[in-house]
């Protein structure tokens, strides 16, 4: 059982496992389409495609954040759906480094299944390797996923409001440098970041060649910016709780369990005007 990280060559020998799903989770936050558009155009063979904001977001509000998380039976349903049980081993990938993958990865974990991994390199990893690729969309046969919340892995905006100031409390930005500092920002209504938060652009998880460091130098890294903090008191977040799931995965992949996600992150916290900002 793969819980973390796959490499594609690993996965390119599952191929043809009917215990196996692939799901193709491309997105770019700027250009809606632009997922499906690459989908059809080639995919890794038997992969479904999922869309951040159809299929692993909710209703917005106004009040929760950009990519709100869907009612978990929702989510669980639609899972059902696209042939995935709570026997299958699951395989997310996307080309953007892993963060979509990993915001799957993350929610499927949040339902109860614990067997799925992101492709390490994603969608480049295995052109580089010269797997196959198909324009072929797969149709396959509805399961019944069965719903074991838990809950407990994501915290809420009280939460984190709760904690300020709490030195045993980390609250991990994944989000670059820039818009961290309050510079740049172009998807949410204001700059800066929750007072207290540390930053850690996700990134910074991957080596030059696209894939994610060794688990032991993701350990060293975020060992020293935790500086003593255990992973049980530690909170990611981002911009609206998908590139945070990126960090999440990254310390779960260097042995440092426990970790939670805020899942609403910055775009739910600046929607309350009471709540604190810092620059």
């Amino acid at each position: 059982m793969f819980t973390t990280l796959i490499a594609a060559e690993e996965l390119a020998r599952h191929l043809e496992d009917p215990r196996w799903v692939v799901c193709d989770c491309r997105h770019d936050l700027a250009d809606y389409h632009s997922g499906r558009r690459a989908y059809q155009l080639s995919h890794i063979p038997g992969a479904r495609f999922l869309h951040l904001d159809e299929d692993l977001s909710g209703p917005k509000t106004g009040l929760n954040g950009r990519h709100p998380l869907p009612h978990p039976a929702t989510f669980a349903l639609r899972v059902g759906a696209l042939g995935i049980d709570n026997t299958k081993q699951v395989v997310a990938y996307d080309a953007s480094g892993g963060p979509y993958a990993a915001r799957l990865w993350w929610m499927l974990r949040w339902i109860g299944h614990t067997a799925v991994a992101v492709l390490d390199g994603g969608w480049e990893a295995w052109l580089a390797g010269g797997y196959p690729t198909t324009t072929a969309q797969p149709s396959p046969a509805p399961a019944t996923y069965t719903l074991r919340l838990r809950p407990q892995l994501a915290v809420d905006a009280a939460y984190v409001s709760g904690h300020l100031g709490d030195q045993s409390f980390a609250l991990l930005d994944a989000r670059a440098a820039d818009r961290f500092r309050g510079e740049n920002e172009t998807l949410d209504p204001v700059g800066g970041h929750i007072p207290g938060a540390l930053n850690r652009f996700f990134r910074s998880n991957l080596d030059s060649s696209g894939r994610f460091k060794s688990s032991e130098a993701l350990k060293d890294e975020f060992g020293s910016l935790l500086d003593k903090r255990v992973p049980s008191e530690t909170v990611h977040q981002c911009g609206s709780g998908v590139t945070a799931c990126h960090n999440l995965l990254a310390m779960e992949h260097a042995g440092l369990t426990g970790s939670r996600l805020y899942p609403g992150s910055w775009s739910e916290w600046v929607s309350d005007p009471s709540r604190p900002v810092s620059r």
